[in-house]
């Protein structure tokens, strides 16, 4: 899906960097989706390891992906996606505590202890 244009005034960090920016922002990779590792990338498109690394390591301090250490890199969950996200976590939360019988005083609880643990 990424290509380097080697004939581009703009360095290959950089085309990688926006393409990937760009695949983000439109949803071609959706929050959560796996990048290929910096070597494989690399040996994709035909560049050197750092080059990747660098275009990675923009976009991670822009917040477009998180690195995970050894799981990988994935686009990163922002703005109107983690609300969503969100909202989906607490409906399957509502849900499976409906399904255990639990009242909502008790439920409550449970998340209130599990975000400040």
């Amino acid at each position: 899906m990424i290509v380097v244009d080697p004939t581009s005034h703009v360095p290959p960090y950089e085309q990688v960097r926006q393409q990937v920016e760009m695949m983000a922002e439109e949803g071609v990779m959706p929050p959560g989706h796996r990048l290929p590792t910096v070597r494989r990338l690399a040996d994709d498109l035909g560049l050197a390891a750092n080059t990747v690394a660098r275009a990675y390591r923009e976009l991670e301090q822009a917040g477009v992906v998180e690195t995970q250490g050894r799981r990988g890199t994935f686009v990163a969950v922002r703005g109107a996606d983690r609300d969503r996200e969100a909202q989906v976590a607490a409906r399957q939360y509502v849900r499976r505590v409906r399904e255990l019988g639990l009242d909502t005083e008790r439920a409550v609880s449970l998340v209130r202890t599990a975000l400040e643990g």
